[in-house]
């Protein structure tokens, strides 16, 4: 049997007490050795162990190097490990996850006017399993989300940028049009256009908010029924105040029949129903 080099040795014991992929800058000082020969016995290694078959793989995932089983050895670590199996992402998740995937950062409301419905839901789960994480606020306040490092190991991705080309798919004639708009529109409202930006970009707002996590709240629900209820009180005391103190009006002022009247309802664009 050949003697395994030294750095390949060293290579292979820091791979495998690592919890994390290490990158060849670290393991490059670690093992005194270059850069360039440390990346050429990975990638010995890795092609060593893949032609074998054998039950460790050596992959490049997360911007580093992993050791970990090889995935048709799972059922065998299942029942000797007795460990459950995840369930599978569901439509509404899978969904999520690829629009978070190729438009990161991206904003809770810009995922539900993407998809159509709402995606609370959807996201907390993926909180929850650790593949997408919190990446800041959106200028409304709404939290912004992006694939963790959990993402890329679980996929087997080196970066984003390693991520299948989008252009690769072939939907039918109706989707990619209906997806097409709900993108063109998104990224409308990203850029602020002169419309949007000049009116306040009120639709943003409204959304925004409605989403955002608030401190002082419970939850996002809580917070836009407190908001409309508390409005509402308002208005309703504004006009009974007005009615009180000049009884004499009684007809409608010519102004007032002009005027466009208040839709209670929702506006239909940014009305985000419940997911299923």
């Amino acid at each position: 049997m050949t003697e395994v080099e030294p750095l390949v040795r060293n290579l292979e014991a820091l791979l495998f007490l690592a919890p994390e992929p290490l990158r060849v800058t670290d393991l490059a000082e670690a093992c005194e050795a270059t850069e360039d020969e440390v990346r050429d016995a990975l990638t010995n290694v890795a092609k060593e162990l893949g032609e074998q078959g054998r039950g460790i793989v050596l992959r490049e995932v997360a911007g580093g190097w992993s050791l970990s089983s090889n995935p048709e050895s799972e059922d065998a670590a299942r029942r000797m490990f007795a460990a459950p199996r995840t369930p599978p992402l569901t439509a509404a998740q899978a969904e999520t996850l690829a629009i978070v995937a190729y438009l990161q950062p991206v904003s809770r409301p810009e995922i539900a006017r993407i998809r159509g419905v709402n995606a609370e839901s959807a996201a907390a789960t993926l909180l929850e399993r650790g593949v997408i994480e919190e990446a800041g606020r959106s200028p409304f306040g709404a939290v912004l989300y992006r694939t963790s490092e959990l993402f890329l190991r679980l996929f087997g991705l080196g970066s984003i940028e390693d991520l299948p080309d989008i252009g690769a798919w072939d939907p039918a004639p109706e989707v990619e049009e209906a997806l097409r708009e709900r993108l063109l529109k998104v990224g409308a409202e990203r850029s602020g256009d002169s419309t949007t930006e000049g009116q306040g970009t009120l639709e943003n707002t409204e959304d925004d908010r409605e989403l955002a996590v608030v401190p002082s709240a419970e939850s996002d629900d809580e917070l836009a029924e407190g908001n409309e209820d508390g409005q509402a009180e308002a208005d309703g005391d504004e006009t009974q105040s007005e009615s009180e103190s000049d009884p004499e009006s009684v007809e409608p002022d010519a102004s007032d029949e002009d005027s466009p009247e208040v839709d209670s309802e929702i506006d239909p664009d940014i009305d985000l129903p419940a997911a299923n």
